[in-house]
């Protein structure tokens, strides 16, 4: 009996003494693992938490457990996910996303101790887990900012699972626990999610400057580095210290020969050569090494003032070359066109008397026809200004030219017009010779130009004693400048005329012009004025008393070049004895210097009519940013200044507007190899 009690006893003893043991084993066996596969755990995958049986997941990442559905990394599944995501792409500073990830420790700190937990590794991981989480969020900021709709129900109903799951193995207190620490879960993801967000978007905003920064680089940043240096080089090789240094010095000139060879004619990075890095960094070098021989920045800063003087003085020398060099050329005749007026001319001597007119000379003086002045020794200007008058006539038949010139280019002149006639308008051609009333006893200008004083000043071995290099100008030697002033002389019974230069283009009909009521006025002239330039005060000397008594500094200046003359006006006003006085007290050139059209403001000073300014466009000469809308405007375009459109010094994309009236297969053209110039 006693052998049988004895066994059940043992057995319950058994039981008794290993159960516990079992139980505690089976409980701890999936948490409290060996210590280098739960540090690995953490390390490598913390995918699960396990406390007390139950399957809690991390504050921070995502669940994913082996006996429970796997969610997707860094998607938040709560009610308010849509917002938390929306807040997270806002923009924080770096000391906000501090502060954020503070929280979110402080409140896993509670949530340990809530679920009696204290063990410090897991504290340890889960600190980790909240840098993990950041850095996965930036490798992969489309998952934290944009979570499509079907993850975000996909994940309400696995946690939905999870909680049922849960509260069948837990009792009602630890179903409880798990409900608040669900909420809190909830909140610590939207936290993490809130501040990854706000360091990619840190770390967008950091790449947008630096992508900023990199755009506003200059595209001669390298080279102007490498120009530098050779200035820094050249002030070396000029310090006393550094020049009783042989070794730096011939360093220093084997650098400068190295970076004058990989800088080139580069005028941007991208000319430079593969090797210019290498000869910048070396100069770098060797630069440092001389700022160790001399290191007194007075004397370097006295060195590079100098050097700044002197550069600064050879560009105002070089300025001055220029301009010279430019006037120069401008008024040097090309090798075609002094080759024109000759074969020309010999031409001209082979006809016959009756071969040496010009058909409809009833029309010179018939005041109810268009005349036009036109004053020009160059052949083919003249020519352009006639064709294009013509061309843009309504009836060419009632436009008369009358063209001056002088004795040398004639014949040359009448040859041109006789074997190329414009269709159906009357031309004339008159030598200036042959107006025996122009003399200098008549003329107070022929008579100064005739000086000797004149002559000098025109013809001086240098040309830089005079600033004003562009009034040193040998056109006003001729007396050709001036005939405008002697307009109802030449002639004589006509009403009304059309003065144009030789250097412009008509574009339109001008036929409206001889139709304008002037309102008593002598000219109409286009006005030039801006705000600041094209007045009388850059025309006339103010500082003399005869100047500043009679006329207003501010007042708007005007262009020759297409201007309405009312000659019977004129002569009522006695218009050329006004020209006269003032060129009387001029003779000294103390009031203007020479031209035309200073003494042209004063002469009709108060006597101008305003032409709207479509009428006249200049500048074409000098200003390369005359508008194209303008320009196609404009009733006539004028080439004024140095940059004449058939030289080869002209502004490209202006010379077609010229060189289209100019027929180049013409005979004469060929023969003295005049070409179209290249345009834009």
């Amino acid at each position: 009996m006693k052998m049988k009690l004895r066994k059940p006893v043992l057995f319950l003893l058994l039981v008794t003494v290993f159960a516990p043991i079992v139980l505690y084993t089976d409980t701890l066996g999936t948490y409290f693992t060996s210590p280098s596969s739960s540090r690995t755990e953490f390390i490598e995958d913390l995918s699960t938490f396990t406390f007390g049986g139950d399957v809690r997941p991390l504050n921070v990442l995502p669940q994913e457990s082996s006996t429970s559905l796997k969610e997707p990394r860094g998607d938040v599944y709560s009610e308010n996910s849509s917002h938390s995501l929306s807040d997270a792409s806002d923009t924080l500073s770096s000391e906000d996303a501090r502060k954020t990830r503070q929280l979110t420790e402080a409140e896993s700190m509670k949530y340990q101790t809530a679920t009696g937990s204290s063990n410090d590794g897991v504290e340890v991981a889960m600190n980790g887990s909240h840098i993990s989480q950041v850095t996965d969020n930036l490798h992969e900021p489309q998952q934290t900012d944009k979570t499509s709709p079907e993850l975000v129900s996909a994940g309400k109903n696995e946690s939905i699972a999870m909680e049922t799951s849960s509260k069948k193995k837990t009792s009602p207190t630890d179903s409880n626990q798990t409900l608040d620490s669900t909420k809190t879960e909830t909140r610590h993801d939207q936290r993490t999610v809130q501040t990854s967000g706000k360091v990619v978007s840190g770390e967008t905003a950091r790449g947008k400057d630096e992508e900023r920064n990199a755009q506003t680089v200059p595209p001669d940043a390298r080279v102007r580095q490498l120009k530098d240096q050779l200035i820094r080089a050249k002030v070396y090789l000029s310090l006393s210290a550094t020049r009783s240094n042989p070794h730096f010095i011939r360093e220093l000139r084997l650098r400068i020969k190295e970076v004058l060879r990989a800088l080139g004619e580069a005028t941007k990075d991208s000319d430079l050569s593969r090797s210019a890095n290498e000869k910048l960094k070396a100069m770098e070098q060797t630069l440092a090494k001389g700022k160790q021989i001399q290191d007194d920045c007075a004397t370097i800063v006295k060195k590079l003032r100098a050097m700044l003087h002197s550069a600064e003085e050879q560009l105002r020398v070089h300025k001055k070359q220029t301009l010279y060099l430019t006037h120069l050329t401008a008024k040097t005749l090309p090798k075609g066109l002094h080759c024109l007026p000759l074969r020309l001319s010999t031409e001209y001597f082979k006809l016959n008397s009756s071969q040496q007119h010009f058909p409809h000379q009833e029309n010179l003086e018939n005041p109810k026809l268009y005349h036009y002045a036109l004053f020009s020794d160059n052949i083919l200007a003249a020519a352009v200004v006639v064709n294009s008058t013509v061309s843009h006539a309504k009836d060419p038949s009632k436009h008369v030219f009358h063209i001056v010139t002088d004795r040398l280019n004639f014949a040359a002149m009448r040859m041109w017009f006789l074997a190329n006639p414009p269709k159906y308008a009357t031309v004339d051609i008159q030598n200036v010779e042959e107006f025996t009333w122009l003399n200098s006893s008549y003329s107070p200008v022929l008579k100064q130009l005739n000086s000797q004083s004149m002559i000098d000043y025109y013809f001086r071995s240098r040309a830089d004693s005079d600033p004003n290099v562009k009034f040193r100008n040998p056109k006003y030697l001729s007396i050709m400048n001036h005939l405008r002033f002697y307009l109802p002389e030449i002639f004589p019974k006509l009403d009304k005329v059309l003065f144009l230069d030789d250097d412009i283009v008509v574009q339109k009909d001008l036929g409206g012009l001889w139709s304008l009521d002037l309102k008593g006025k002598v000219i109409g002239v286009v006005e030039t004025c801006g705000e600041s330039f094209h007045r009388f005060d850059r025309y006339l000397n103010f500082s003399n008393p005869l100047i500043s008594k009679n006329f207003d500094p501010r007042a708007c200046g005007w262009a020759f070049g297409m201007n309405i003359i009312d000659l019977n006006e004129w002569r009522r006003q006695n218009i050329t004895e006004v020209y006269h006085s003032w060129q009387n007290r001029n003779h000294e050139r103390q009031l203007w210097k020479l031209g035309t059209l200073p003494p042209g403001l004063i002469t009709f000073w108060k006597r101008t009519y305003a032409l709207d300014r479509s009428w006249h466009v200049l500048g074409l000469g000098y200003n390369p940013n005359i508008s194209q809308k303008d320009i196609q405007r404009a009733a006539v375009i004028h080439y004024n200044g140095n940059l004449k459109p058939w030289l080869e010094i002209s502004i490209p994309k202006f010379r077609d507007y010229w060189s289209k009236f100019v027929d180049y297969d013409q005979a004469f053209l060929r023969e003295c190899n005049i070409n179209k110039l290249g345009g834009s």
